[in-house]
This record gives structure tokens, sequence and C-alpha cells, in this order.
């Protein structure tokens, strides 16, 4: 299997399709054995979605703990069984809130704060998604989750609809977030349009659409815009690694201090994550360290240094 087969795709989603008929697009476009997602957008929702391509899918567990930030709007004064507008209504009210008001409120809502996920989403109830269960009409309470708004900037009000920016943590519903802020106005909302403009450090500038591609073209695109797997992971510090230890790296084998005496990085601290990279710029294997370098500089030679998390065959 070719290394340019293996990275990482930024696609911009667009409304009506969900993250899965991406997936399944990007599959069949390119002829693929396996393609993954790193984070669900709803089918409401368009924007920034990170898809990654046969062994890149190895590396989906390491974006989805990347914060995101979304622009939203939100419709004042409905109310609905799905929180967002594609839902069923069951309240409505007239809006009367100044935009002071509204600030006030959306700035209450950074920080850490407790969230209970919509009943049409994803998170699993013994074993199968809540949206599943709701379908069903089965009425299952989901458990409150702690989660965390970095920040939230209002940009447009327009009642009854109100547009913020909002950045947050891993497993935010934006859904919820307006549920709760239109609680907290007094008069109710429901998500009317949500883009995502960052995941981690991929953003929207970086994504491609395949909206008008077809065919040829799109295979071509998506080619074209592979990101190296290396290069996907930047904010992970480089090791750099002879063939003989990358070999040993693929076998399993967990390096000592001695094994990587001459890769000091001064920066590198205990707990941090790292990227073993082989000649030719190929990605060998993901570790996270159990010293820091300084630490290394006085432990055995023999003292295992780091933790292989992932390694890849390609």
């Amino acid at each position: 299997m070719c290394d340019c087969m293996n990275g990482v795709i930024i696609i911009d989603k667009p409304s009506g399709k969900t993250s899965y008929d991406i997936v399944e697009d990007v599959k069949k476009t390119l002829g693929v054995r396996k393609v993954g997602h790193t984070g669900t957008l709803d089918p409401l929702a368009t924007g920034v979605l990170p898809v990654c391509i046969n062994e890149a899918t190895k590396l989906a567990q390491f974006f989805l703990a990347d914060s995101k930030e979304y622009r939203a709007t939100m419709l004042l004064g409905v109310e609905t069984d799905t929180l967002d507008i594609e839902g069923t209504i069951i309240a409505r009210e007239e809006p009367c809130v100044a935009r002071r008001n509204i600030e006030e409120v959306l700035s209450s809502f950074v920080g850490k704060i407790e969230q209970i996920p919509p009943r049409y989403s994803a998170v699993k109830y013994k074993g199968k998604p809540m949206y599943k269960w709701a379908r069903r009409g089965i009425v299952v309470e989901p458990l409150p989750k702690v989660v965390e708004v970095y920040r939230i900037t209002l940009e447009d009000v327009e009642l009854p609809y109100v547009t913020f920016l909002v950045s947050c943590s891993k497993g935010t519903y934006i859904r919820s977030l307006c549920s709760d802020i239109g609680e907290t106005l007094g008069c109710g909302a429901c998500l009317s349009g949500l883009r995502r403009i960052r995941s981690g450090h991929f953003s929207e500038g970086s994504t491609i659409s395949l909206e008008s591609v077809h065919d040829q073209g799109k295979k071509e695109m998506l080619e074209k815009n592979i990101i190296p797997m290396v290069d996907a992971l930047s904010s992970f510090s480089t090791i750099d690694v002879d063939q003989k230890l990358a070999g040993r790296l693929k076998e399993g084998y967990q390096p000592t201090v001695g094994d990587l005496v001459e890769n000091y990085v001064p920066s590198l601290a205990t707990g941090d994550m790292v990227k073993f990279v082989s000649p030719g710029s190929h990605l060998v294997a993901l570790a996270r360290m159990l010293y820091s370098f300084e630490e290394a500089s006085s432990l055995d030679t023999k003292k295992q240094l780091v933790k292989i998390l992932r390694v890849f065959n390609y």
C-alpha cells in the first residue's frame, strides 16, 4: 500500500448529508478499504469534517479529543423534540429579549458546564444510539455530562434569530447549548443552523467541497488533497529514528532511554505525545512520554522512556 493513500482529507460537509454518507462517498471514490471520520456532524450541520484514509484511521482517536469551533444560529421562541429546527415543535413563544440580555446569558455559559445530550443523538444507551430509542418511542433520560465552553461571541441578532461563535471541548452539543440558552432567556430556543469552522488545528480554509465535482474529477481532487499522516499531527513533537529502530517499533518494541539518547528534545515533558518518524518522513509510531528528557538523563539506560500507543504499517 503506497503512502499517498494513507492520510487525512478535510471535507466541507454539506447540509443534508450524514457524516457516514461522506465516509462512504470517499471510500467508494478512492476505492480504499478503510475510511473513518473524527467527529460526527449532524445532517443539518456543515463544515470541517476530517476524514481518515487507511492507516490514518488509527489517528482518529487522537483527533477526537480536539477542541471545536462553530458558528451557530438559534431560533428563539421555538422548542422542538430534537432541539433543532428539523424536529417537531413542542412549544412556541414570542421572544421579548434585548441584545444585552442575550450577551449576558451567552457569557454565563462560558466555562465548565453540565449538559444533557439530546435524546436524538449518537450517545449510546445499552449499546444503542439514543436516537434509535427515541425513534421507537422509548423515552430514555440521558445522563448529564460536564463539557467546557472556552469562548462565546455574539455575532448577529435579527429576532427571532441569533448567531454566535462558540469554541468548546469535545462532546459539546450545540443543540443542547441553544436549548439551555433559550430556557435561561425564558423564551425557549432551538438550533436552526450550524457550521463547524474548526476541528483541532484543521480549519475551514483547508477544506474541500465535493458538491459540484463528479466521477474522475472527484477522485483527482481527493487524491490531491490527502494530508500525509506526519503533517496531520503537527502538534506532536517529532523523534527521528533510523530504519533499524523503526522496524523494532513496528514489532512492538518499547524504546528505552538508551535507544533515544541521541534524540534529545529538551522541551518534552512527562505525558507529552510524540511521533516517531523514519527516513523519508514516514510515520512509524505514536507514543506518550513516561519521563521528560531532563529526567531521562539520570535514569538507567535500560529504563523504558516512552509508551508506544500506535504503530503504522504501510
